[in-house]
């Protein structure tokens, strides 16, 4: 691997989705990536699905979506060889990941003093449901639930009467993403410091830090927001309208392109219920109703390019087979082809980051179980020499 991290060594301890994430991440940008996993078994998302692939249908596509880009050991954290191993590791890596219950490390006999004993320069990544410390600090936490407590169900569905939880997994991916970041800027401070430090996030940090504008209607302004459906909850119109085979989005965000809306729309803009955005989100359900009479004239294809020559943002709906069959979406490099030592030629999907230059990077198929286990160990030795 290539890249902007690649001399940096990761040991990633996690397992599921938001450590193994955020490991992803910092993989990609072409850091070693040495995950450590129970022999009885290793990651838990190994058995997660279906989908489940492969000639005995036993490979989790829920493990490949979070992996590539790694090695993985087997290792008894338990084990007093297992232990003696992980030190080695600790003292050759700069980055270690975890996401066990606050105390477990500790328990193992891996605390932050004794990481850094071992190794003072080493980044600590630790991702909890909850966060670490406070009344709460400690409890257990999955993504549906960290969703539920984060307020993120309450924002989320049709209306306030049926909270939803979003589709992906967000409160594990954004902690992945938050906690990556957050080991980016360690290493960078540990340039000029020579020290390692811990970062901490959690499942509820992770949502409360994208609350963004929702929060601050509360924080500020004092109303709570609520679930709105497929419509923003500060701007009009923006969201899903119906036309005359399905559905189309449409996203008005200025006053210039609402008027192009309503020119093809025939509604007059200048009417005092629509001439601004307040008035517009006052008056949302006629907004609604008189921008879906006109759109029933067409299809969703005659909109969308009415709608792009006129400059205003619109698209479809897309099924995720559409997606990644999408030109747009592979010229994006969101989909990459690994080899897998047992499923052959398969397509993942891709890092969301390029970096102007870097060319000629070959990404690796999410291992098998303690497949590495010979090379990190060989790998170790020459580092320890």
């Amino acid at each position: 691997m290539l890249g902007p991290l690649g001399d940096i060594v990761v040991l990633d301890l996690s397992r599921a989705l938001a450590g193994p994430h955020a490991a992803q991440l910092l993989g990609d940008l072409g850091a070693r990536v040495i995950k450590v996993e129970h022999p009885d078994g290793g990651d838990e998302s190994r058995g997660w699905g279906p989908p489940f692939v492969g000639p005995d249908h036993d490979i989790s596509t829920y493990f490949l979506a979070a992996n590539r880009n790694k090695q993985s050991i087997a290792v008894d954290l338990k084990s007093a060889e297992g232990k003696q191993l992980i030190e080695r590791l600790v003292r050759q890596s700069d980055v270690l990941i975890e996401n066990f219950r606050t105390g477990v490390l500790d328990r193992l006999g891996f605390s932050v003093e004794r990481l850094h004993e071992l190794n003072p320069r080493l980044v600590i990544l630790s991702i909890t449901g909850f966060g670490h410390d406070g009344p709460e600090g400690g409890r257990p936490g999955y993504d549906q639930i960290a969703q539920g407590e984060a307020g993120l169900m309450s924002l989320t569905g049709p209306s306030p009467d049926e909270p939803y939880r979003v589709g992906a997994s967000i409160a594990d991916l954004l902690a992945g993403i938050h906690g990556a970041y957050g080991v980016a800027g360690a290493l960078y401070e540990r340039e000029h410091t020579g020290q390692g430090r811990v970062i901490r996030t959690s499942l509820l940090a992770a949502i409360t830090g994208v609350h963004s504008y929702h929060g601050t209607a509360w924080t500020v302004g004092g109303k709570v927001p609520t679930a709105g459906g497929n419509h923003h909850a500060s701007i009009a119109p923006y969201g899903a309208f119906r036309c005359a085979d399905g559905m189309l989005q449409i996203a008005a965000a200025n006053e210039g392109q609402w008027r192009k809306v309503a020119a093809l729309l025939d509604i007059d803009p200048g009417q005092a219920r629509y001439a601004t955005n307040r008035d517009r989100f006052t008056h949302r359900d006629e907004l609604i109703a008189d921008m879906e009479k006109g759109l029933a004239a067409h299809d969703r294809a005659h909109w969308l390019a009415r709608l792009g020559e006129a400059g205003v943002p619109a698209g479809a709906i897309r099924s995720l087979d559409e997606v990644y069959n999408w030109e747009q979406t592979r010229s994006q490099g969101l989909v990459v082809e690994v080899e897998h030592p047992v499923l052959g030629k398969i397509e993942l999907p891709g890092p969301p980051l390029r970096f102007d230059g870097l060319t000629g990077v070959e990404h690796t198929a999410p291992p098998a179980l303690g497949q590495d286990g010979d090379a990190v160990l060989a790998w170790l030795e020459e580092r320890e020499q």
